[in-house]
């Protein structure tokens, strides 16, 4: 497939480039999708919740009564979980939520969530840029330009570029990534994506491995 290039000022500059259908054209997976943004989303959990348990609490271990002829239950300490502020049965233990994930499966769904958006025409393929300073103006200009001030929008640069990405930082809504770091479920929660020329070659080398 074949897309039309705009520079910053989005203005139409004559040129097209062509998409590989292997890797933006396919028939989108959704379960591999689902499971890549799920493995992104539990990377993100830090899993570090804690709650004290029986023997954690602190507090006289003395049986707080007779076993029997109380006509109520036996207990044996006041740090069971049965009184208030005793232990919690069962409670959160520090732990790890990630898990594993074959390269294949999520190859397969970065290459459907960039034919999801192919589809729907929310790819645009900019010319390569940079900032001489790192200003956030310089940026918002290009996001006018372009008619994306008021949608998520996913910059994708060939190669680290700290000025662009520094512009940016400040924008809500706006991410700039490099064509390696690349996520399944970064692409899919913009509105739309912008490919600088110099990307495309990348993406397509990593993602038809």
């Amino acid at each position: 497939m074949k897309v039309e290039v705009i520079d910053i000022n989005g203005k139409k500059t004559g040129r097209k480039v062509e998409l590989s259908d292997a890797i933006f054209a396919i028939e989108p997976n959704k379960h591999a999708v689902y499971l890549d943004v799920k493995q992104f989303l539990a990377n993100q959990r830090q899993g570090t919740h804690k709650a004290k348990e029986r023997a954690e609490i602190k507090g006289s271990t003395r049986k707080i009564k007779k076993q029997k002829g109380t006509g109520t239950a036996r207990a044996g300490s006041i740090k069971s979980p049965v009184f208030r502020g005793g232990g919690r049965i069962f409670g959160p233990r520090p732990r790890s939520y990630s898990f594993k994930l074959n390269k294949g499966l999520k190859r397969l769904a970065r290459q459907s969530a960039l034919s999801i958006k192919a589809k729907d025409n929310n790819i645009v393929v900019v010319e390569n840029f940079e900032f001489d300073a790192p200003k956030t103006k310089n940026f918002t200009n290009v996001l006018n330009a372009l008619e994306l001030n008021n949608k998520k929008t996913l910059f994708v640069l060939d190669a680290s570029n700290k000025n662009v990405y520094l512009s940016s930082r400040n924008l809500k809504g706006t991410s700039v990534v490099n064509a390696s770091s690349l996520s399944t479920y970064g692409m899919l929660n913009a509105n739309k994506i912008v490919l600088t020329e110099g990307s495309i070659g990348e993406i397509e080398s990593n993602l038809s491995k």
